[in-house]
């Protein structure tokens, strides 16, 4: 895992299971308990993705924050906080980046091709 303050998701290494079939995959999010506990126990499936909502609610909880604390950091209300860390929720990239300043971590984003992308770059 990445600095303990750090918004960075590290994904866990990828396991060889097939994907799931059509009649078993989830048509709603896990709730947030559930949630972190099997991506603490390493059992999220791989093929499940992590909500962002989920992960700024992590941490937010790491920094030891509360919704409220860290609305009057960003200057918003207290509920804009709780929607963004709904499972549905899709912030900007600018709101993560204020995100991050106002726990005082930093944001990292991420794009990595895997090796049957690159033969099809140009």
């Amino acid at each position: 895992m990445a600095a303990s303050k750090g918004l960075t998701y590290q994904a866990p290494p990828q396991r060889r299971l097939p994907p799931p079939p059509a009649w078993a995959t989830r048509r709603r999010p896990r709730n947030y308990d559930e949630w972190k506990t099997l991506r603490r126990w390493g059992k999220l499936p791989a093929w499940e993705e992590s909500p962002v909502g989920y992960l700024l609610r992590e941490a937010r909880e790491r920094a030891g924050l509360s919704q409220a604390a860290l609305a009057e950091k960003l200057g918003c209300r207290q509920q804009a906080i709780s929607q963004a860390e709904r499972a549905d929720s899709n912030p900007t990239v600018h709101f993560l980046r204020e995100w991050a300043r106002a726990l005082s971590a930093t944001l990292q984003l991420e794009i990595a091709f895997l090796a049957a992308c690159q033969d099809r770059r140009p």
